[in-house]
């Protein structure tokens, strides 16, 4: 039974069909191609009918490669207007990658619509109206898939069946895929293969390798004389004994040389290569590849510098760390016991960081006067390093020179802020500091303070904060003024002058710090030594970012 219902005769020793009947054979399974059918009906009147589709999926399922049975569908002016696949073989495979059984119930024109007014759609039709085999020029077809198109290409062969068309096809494009696919990889990974026949002296490049070595495609593959020609001389040694163990005693090679490129540039080239040998162990053919590394030794080269460079930063850091720490130390050398000046016991901390390789500007100073008085002074330069001690030492010594001279407090710390505003070379030119002086034959203590934080004054075991006028600091702006503040101070009264390492936590306000400091201060203050207490409670090196300075000052 054809696709336009006609019934063919069955083939066969004196059957009407015999003589029309090809070899099953010869054009295909159930493939007709004499002329073309025409139908017959059995002595019943009833037409032959189609082998179920279970029977052809049977012969399919035996078949190796692409191959499937169309059902025609038709109009109703008699027409075909679509085909059904009834059967597909196990390997069927279609641009879409259905495969097998999947394919089985899709309709042509739904599944493959840009098919139909093509001469692959026209064959369909005239070898199901003719009954003679189909088989045009390569088909293209292009499908979305994934959102995006597929052109591939087929050679298709459609032979007319009871069953209605045997439709086979190849993949032409697959080996050109594959052939592209290799271009692109060998070009993003600047790789190309090689093949020598050593019998025939035959060199074969792959496209890639005349890009890597800057050579003509036209001037072929260049030969191992050649080869010096361009290899850099310091390496044409190793190079040459790298290939001499290969082709003499098969070694394989991975190696790495340079040649001079057409632009004058040098590139590093990486040859690796075995060999392929005769039934006597001879070496008859080398297989390799060559890879362009002068980007990955670029990378490297700027690696090491990089690296060269970090550890000469870090060297130049852990020495100007070790030169401060020693200025420092020699400017500012720690009391190992308690300082008594002018009726007063001063004890002293220092708490550097020791995070990184630089060190702060904290600093203090307690002294007697000529005339008998004390001098307590708590500063703290901005910034780290060598200069941030240079400027805390010029402080310091300027703010002593100045008070022991009888200079008043307020003019003190109006002169440094001019200083500083005029040693902006340095780069840190801010600092805050608080300096009292304490008289004591009246027990007047008179301060004065720029940007720095209040003193705690400590009287019978409460605790509170002595109140000031708010200042600029020392070197943010001209024509600053320090105001002087007086307290007169009892026996057993207890003073802190700090810096902010003590009281700054990440992540909250000062506030919340200073009441902090004030609690654990009241608390300590029936301790032989009340700092050792504040210091021990407030100081955790894993949560503070600065240097602590204090003083504790007892009447």
């Amino acid at each position: 039974m054809t696709g336009d219902g006609r019934r063919l005769d069955p083939p066969g020793p004196g059957g009407a069909g015999a003589a029309e009947a090809a070899d099953p054979t010869g054009d295909g399974v159930f493939s007709w191609s004499r002329r073309a059918p025409r139908r017959q009906e059995t002595p019943g009147g009833e037409p032959d009918r189609c082998p179920p589709s279970s029977a052809v999926q049977d012969v399919l399922d035996g078949l190796p490669g692409s191959v499937i049975c169309l059902e025609p569908r038709f109009g109703a002016d008699g027409e075909v207007e679509d085909f059904r696949i009834t059967a597909a073989s196990p390997d069927a495979l279609d641009i879409g990658a259905r495969r097998g059984k999947e394919l089985v119930g899709l309709s042509i024109l739904e599944t493959y619509p840009t098919v139909f007014g093509t001469e692959l759609w026209s064959g369909y039709v005239r070898a199901l109206k003719t009954g003679v085999r189909y088989e045009g020029e390569p088909f293209e077809y292009q499908e979305v898939v994934a959102g995006i198109p597929r052109l591939s290409r087929f050679a298709v062969r459609a032979a007319p069946g009871r069953a209605g068309l045997i439709v086979s096809w190849v993949r032409l494009d697959s080996g050109e895929r594959e052939q592209r696919r290799l271009a692109v990889m060998q070009r993003l990974a600047k790789m190309g293969w090689t093949d020598w026949d050593l019998v025939r002296n035959r060199i074969t490049w792959s496209e890639e390798v005349y890009s890597i070595f800057g050579r003509d495609p036209a001037h072929g593959p260049m030969t191992l004389e050649e080869l010096p020609e361009h290899v850099v001389a310091e390496d044409l040694p190793a190079l040459g004994g790298a290939v001499q163990r290969l082709l003499g005693q098969g070694e394989p090679v991975d190696h790495t040389f340079r040649i001079l490129a057409p632009d004058g540039g040098t590139r590093h080239i990486r040859i690796v290569a075995e060999t392929e040998t005769d039934v006597n162990g001879d070496p008859v053919e080398v297989h390799g590849a060559f890879q362009d590394l002068t980007a990955v030794k670029q990378a490297e080269r700027q690696l090491l510098e990089h690296e060269r460079a970090v550890q000469a930063h870090r060297t130049m850091l852990t020495a100007e760390r070790s030169l401060a720490a020693r200025l420092q130390h020699a400017l500012l050398p720690l009391a190992h016991r308690s300082l008594h000046i002018a009726g007063l016991t001063v004890d002293v901390a220092y708490r550097p960081q020791q995070q990184g390789v630089e060190v702060g500007g904290d600093w203090y100073s307690a002294i007697e006067l000529p005339d008998g008085d004390a001098l307590l002074v708590v500063g703290d330069v901005a910034g780290h390093g060598l200069d941030a001690v240079a400027t805390m030492a010029q402080l310091r010594f300027t703010a002593k020179g100045m008070a022991i001279t009888g200079t008043p407090l307020a003019t003190i710390l109006a002169r440094l802020n001019t200083l500083l505003l005029h040693s902006s070379e340095r780069g840190f030119n801010t600092a805050t500091m608080i300096m009292a002086c304490y008289e004591p034959e009246t027990g007047v203590l008179t301060w004065v303070q720029a940007g720095h934080l209040p003193l705690l004054l400590l009287r019978q075991g409460e605790a509170r904060y002595l109140p000031s006028p708010r200042t600029a600091l020392l070197g943010a702006m001209p024509e600053a003024d320090y105001a002087p503040s007086t307290v007169r101070l009892l026996p057993g009264d207890q003073l802190l002058l700090f810096t902010d390492g003590l009281v700054e936590t990440p992540g909250e306000i000062i506030d919340d710090g200073l009441d902090r400091l004030a609690r654990t201060a009241a608390a300590c203050t029936a301790d032989d030594r009340p700092l050792d207490g504040i210091l021990d409670a407030l100081v955790t090196s894993g949560t503070r970012r600065d240097d602590v300075c204090v003083l504790h000052v007892r009447v």
